[in-house]
């Protein structure tokens, strides 16, 4: 059921454990009660894939998600034939005799050999439900995928040219992500509403934490935000995102940690960033970043 308000949206997240703010739960309101697609950019792991996953818990039906590459392109996206299966029956005709070639093309591309794919699968209800379709990550697709994603976005319908033209009963919920490796073209965005998820703030990602990791002590939680918060900061080649946050405090905790200090950090930064020379630079800043974090995390209480 979609809910009737900005605060009932916001709330309903919170409770399938996803803290949003007030800007995001706009957004998400709006995309239900308008039935428009959701444009999600922001730096890898903010949570805009979470949120997705959390809709279709939060609507009660079913998640589709399309995960985009370079080269992606219809048959992994919207259909594919059954080939084999096609020359076998092709094979079976011929051997009883039929000799019609119009029937046998009309056996051949039927439903039946037809494959769907995510954006096929999207135009379905089922038990009178759309589903939530997520296109993940639109910015590592090529140009062409977007053009053909304005027709499919527009309509709701999707033609094939064997069987014809599917159309959804009800239209899906679509959020669309981009981490904003090139921009995103004018046509498609002006389809769509748009927010950016930018890194939380330190209340926030606190909130997240003691949410996330069951049995995060107060004043490690607050010294892991402090610790991350200010490591954001400085000049790194993939700053750590939410999804790290987690992770390390999720490490910590499995090895009892019970307070931050640079021998524990400087063992555990694989959990936090994923290349080397970030590691090789947080190491050396490990005590500054330990004293701002603490004096971070006092100043916030």
């Amino acid at each position: 059921m979609i809910p009737s308000s900005v605060e009932e949206t916001q709330k309903a997240l919170e409770q399938h454990r996803y803290i949003a703010d007030k800007g995001l739960s706009v957004a998400v309101f709006l995309a239900l009660k308008l039935g428009r697609p959701l444009l999600l950019e922001g730096e890898p792991g903010v949570g805009k894939t979470e949120i997705v996953k959390v809709l279709a818990e939060m609507l009660g039906t079913r998640l589709i998600r399309l995960q985009c590459y370079e080269g992606l392109d219809i048959s992994n996206a919207v259909y594919e034939w059954d080939y084999a299966r096609q020359m076998l029956q092709i094979r079976l005709l011929e051997a009883s005799g039929e000799r019609d070639q119009g029937r046998v093309r009309h056996e051949v591309f039927s439903w039946e050999f037809l494959l769907e794919r995510p954006l096929l699968q999207a135009l379905k209800s089922v038990d009178g439900k759309a589903p939530v379709l997520l296109i993940d990550e639109i910015d590592r697709a090529d140009e062409e995928f977007e053009a053909f994603l304005l027709e499919f976005l527009s309509d709701w319908q999707i033609t094939i040219p064997e069987a014809g033209t599917v159309r959804a009963e009800k239209p899906p919920v679509v959020v669309i992500t981009s981490n904003r490796t090139r921009e995103i073209h004018d046509a498609l965005k002006r389809r769509c509403l748009y927010f950016w998820i930018d890194y939380p703030s330190f209340a926030k990602e606190y909130r997240i934490v003691r949410e996330k990791v069951p049995g995060v002590p107060e004043q490690l939680a607050r010294q892991i935000v402090a610790f991350v918060q200010e490591l954001r900061k400085e000049d790194l080649y993939k700053a750590p995102g939410v999804a790290e946050t987690l992770d390390w405090a999720a490490s910590l905790i499995a090895l009892d940690a019970t307070h931050l200090e640079p021998q524990v950090v400087e063992e555990t930064l694989g959990a936090l960033l994923k290349y080397q020379d970030d590691v090789v630079k947080t190491k050396s800043m490990a005590h500054g970043l330990l004293e701002q974090a603490e004096a971070a995390a006092v100043s916030v209480r």
